[in-house]
């Protein structure tokens, strides 16, 4: 397959809307939120090819990344982030160069499951979507399933502030998958630490930044 090739658009991921504040809500479920990039996996018969979200194959400079997902148990279309860890295991964007000349830890975190062995699972739950995902995921260091929690977005908001983490993802835990759009049952937060830094540090426009989640 060539490198140039685009992501179909059924594949393409979903995406989130920023929000200002965390909250509590049993409708929902609660994900850190990785400072990374965003990476579609696909497998198929035991090949794999990794797409960045704005489509482009990018398997040829994440071979190991690839390399462990050859043992994702089906034929699987994966949502997921590419982070790079510090000592502390704290994923930066800054630390993915780093990490091709391993200098960091890399990490591909799996969060949501698009298709399996043919079927699309777009119309299922986020939760049912997540529980599948679970069970085809290879124990590998390189990967790793997104866990969750439930109903509690003020306290893991509270937490991922102290550790010093980029912000939580709120997501709604009946909402289907909508490839490519972005919607409000998936939200975004930030702590207010990132988001000073971005306030005072200059930082190129938003549409002209790598591509991120």
């Amino acid at each position: 397959m060539s490198r140039t090739a685009t992501l179909p658009k059924r594949l393409q991921p979903m995406l989130a809307t920023l929000t200002n504040a965390p909250f509590d809500d049993a409708g929902w479920v609660f994900e850190d939120k990785y400072d990374g990039f965003r990476m579609v996996a696909k497998t198929e018969g035991g090949k794999v090819t990794l797409y960045s979200r704005n489509g482009k194959i990018i398997s040829h400079s994440y071979v190991e990344v690839a390399k462990a997902l050859e043992g994702v148990r089906g034929d699987a279309v994966i949502d997921g982030e590419l982070v790079a860890l510090d000592k502390n295991g704290i994923s930066h964007f800054q630390l993915l160069q780093n990490a091709l000349r391993h200098e960091a830890k890399l990490l591909y975190c799996a969060f949501d499951l698009m298709f399996l062995n043919g079927e699309d699972l777009r119309g299922l739950t986020l939760l049912e979507r997540k529980e599948q995902l679970k069970d085809i995921l290879p124990r590998h260091k390189l990967i790793a399933f997104s866990r969750h929690r439930n109903a509690s977005g003020t306290k893991f908001f509270e937490e991922a502030e102290r550790k010093g983490l980029e912000g939580i993802m709120a997501k709604r835990a009946g909402s289907t998958y909508r490839s490519g759009a972005r919607t409000d049952d998936w939200l975004k937060i930030k702590t207010s630490k990132r988001q000073e830094a971005v306030i005072v540090g200059f930082t190129a426009p938003r549409r002209t930044r790598p591509v991120r989640n």
